[in-house]
């Protein structure tokens, strides 16, 4: 019993470095690509279609990301592969950036992307069962978002020291890392039946995402509040990264480093706060209070471009992204708890989700270039009215469906 309990915690322990890896791989040149094509002489407006064009590609593929991280059985796959694009893409990037070549890194970023937030969820569910889920997934969260922090801190100190370069290596870095850190999670105590929330009755028919999706009104609610949410919220970091680029004298690189530090550290406490009220309330109160941040969020971003509305604007980043870290995945384990269809119930989720993300840039960056930024930031901030509307509106629907006990479906 003692050797099994050592071998849970260095497990968990892998699995907590693997998300404070992935963190950087995921996101880390994302912030600093538009200063880098603007520094290659790019128009606002290509960069945002650029980042669209990946965004769309990732969205594409996430559904059936999830269909086949529920049916196989080498799960650590999906997180291995994102790794050796990631590195792949950074190393593209530096090479040439034409416009096309640097499409393709994107796309190839965000289609391995789009495995690996399912493959760490089903992962985290195989390994805790739906029991532990919801307080793992708070503490993945935590290590995801103190990720972000180191991996922004040295992206800044970095590109001040030795230039944008440096930043596209670290990513590549952390992509090596985060293959380390699969490989040292056993792939035995990965339970494949818990990783999709399989129960004994559980129907094993292979489905698509869509049909998972439109037989569930809760997910199908969801997954639009999030689409509007990120069809506001996914543009306006990197554009408020550029408004400040060029407005601003001094490193650019180091102030979209200070953006994203201080979203992090917001959201380390966000994802533990988060965790804490969906344990004692539900999910439903946790995903309302983080769609109220992002209108608040446009506004202060539209008449504080610079040293001074950085923080409010990525303090609230902050609390609207590190409660739906927590929220989102534990909502739709919770939901499709016993179905054998979590993963791509996430995946679906996420491609809904992901549609929103992907033509927010592009959105954002043609107002900016026609209309300027403080309107991009307004209209940006807005279409979370939506989501308040959308979850307000449904809210006894929800409300049965984001419970915070466990569903009994599912054994420890």
């Amino acid at each position: 019993m003692k050797t099994g309990s050592v071998h849970l915690t260095r497990t968990l322990s892998a699995l907590k470095a693997l998300n404070f890896f992935m963190a950087d791989m995921q996101a880390g040149i994302g912030p600093f690509l538009g200063i880098f094509l603007l520094s290659k002489d790019w128009e606002r407006g290509p960069i945002g279609t650029v980042m669209t064009i990946g965004g769309v590609a990732g969205m594409l593929m996430t559904a059936p990301a999830g269909a086949a991280i529920d049916a196989t059985t080498h799960k650590r796959r999906y997180v291995i592969i994102p790794g050796i694009c990631t590195i792949l893409a950074s190393a593209l990037i530096l090479l040439s950036q034409d416009f096309w070549l640097v499409t393709l890194s994107q796309v190839a970023t965000a289609i391995a992307g789009a495995a690996i937030g399912p493959a760490v969820v089903g992962i985290t569910l195989g390994i805790v069962k739906q029991k532990g889920f919801n307080r793992q997934n708070g503490y993945n969260q935590a290590f995801n978002h103190a990720g972000n922090v180191v991996g922004a801190a040295l992206s800044g100190y970095l590109g001040l020291k030795f230039g944008i370069t440096a930043i596209f290596l670290l990513s590549a870095l952390f992509g090596l890392l985060s293959i380390v850190s699969i490989l040292m999670i056993p792939a035995e105590s990965i339970d494949d039946k818990a990783a999709r929330g399989l129960s004994e009755e559980g129907n094993d028919e292979k489905v698509n995402g869509l049909k998972v999706l439109l037989n569930c009104k809760p997910l199908m609610i969801l997954a639009a509040a999030l689409a509007f949410f990120h069809l506001g919220n996914g543009g306006l970091l990197p554009l408020y990264g550029m408004a400040a680029a060029e407005k601003m004298e001094g490193n650019a690189s180091m102030f979209v480093a200070l953006t994203v530090i201080i979203a992090q550290i917001v959201m380390i406490a966000a994802s533990v706060a988060g965790m804490k009220v969906a344990e004692a309330k539900g999910y439903w109160i946790v995903m309302l209070v983080s769609f109220i941040a992002l209108p608040f969020r446009g506004y202060i971003a539209a008449h504080m471009i610079g040293p001074v509305g950085i923080y409010p604007v990525q303090i609230l980043d902050g609390i609207g992204a590190g409660l739906q870290s927590v929220a989102v995945p534990g909502l739709v384990a919770h939901i499709l708890n016993g179905t054998g269809r979590i993963n791509v119930g996430q995946g679906a989720v996420m491609t809904v989700q992901g549609l929103g993300a992907s033509l927010s840039p592009a959105v954002g960056g043609w107002i900016a270039q026609k209309m300027g930024y403080g309107s991009s930031f307004m209209i940006l901030g807005s279409f979370a009215m939506v989501s308040l509307l959308l979850w307000i509106l449904y809210s006894k629907t929800l409300k049965d469906a984001c419970g915070h006990q466990p569903a009994n479906r599912s054994e420890e």
